[in-house]
């Protein structure tokens, strides 16, 4: 016989699984970014070059704060590379890129990252957990303006 869960059991389950999401989402883009900020060349070298850089360290103390609300949450943060790249399904890219190719590439990566935290903060929203709401609604403010910066750069 199938063991009952709970509706709040089932919520839980689905916000932490979500929030995994994220995870895997944000520790793949923070390879990739990590990856452009290497082997990017051209005229707009420093600026990308560091740009670059504080994207993916960001990102990287950004893992370590959705892993740790995953654990707050009572469930168990996911890990290893593998695994990463399995539950992210992110397109990765190999250099060498043209400038703009690494940005075009970043877009697309941040832009999966975005619909997948906007899930997620719909479904701590549903769950009336407003400390991983706030935690995605920081996610998605600092990734929308990457975008924007991302694309800015597209317009030069």
């Amino acid at each position: 016989m199938a063991r009952k869960t709970s509706t709040k059991t089932s919520a839980a389950d689905s916000l932490t699984g979500s929030l995994n999401q994220v995870l895997a989402d944000t520790y793949a883009l923070m390879s990739l970014t990590h990856l452009a900020h290497w082997n990017v060349e051209g005229p707009g070298f420093f600026a990308l070059h560091t740009a670059f850089q504080t994207q993916y360290e960001e990102l990287f103390t950004a893992a370590d704060e959705i892993a740790e609300r995953v654990r707050a949450l009572g469930a168990y943060a996911i890990g290893g590379l593998s695994r990463f790249a399995e539950v992210a399904r992110m397109k990765e890219f190999a250099a060498p890129l043209t400038q703009e190719g690494y940005v075009h590439a970043l877009i697309v990566a941040n832009e999966k990252l975005l619909a997948d935290a906007a899930k997620a903060r719909d479904l701590a929203g549903e769950a009336n957990d407003a400390e991983s709401q706030d935690l995605m609604i920081a996610r998605i403010t600092l990734h929308q303006k990457t975008v924007w910066m991302l694309k800015s750069f597209l317009k030069g």
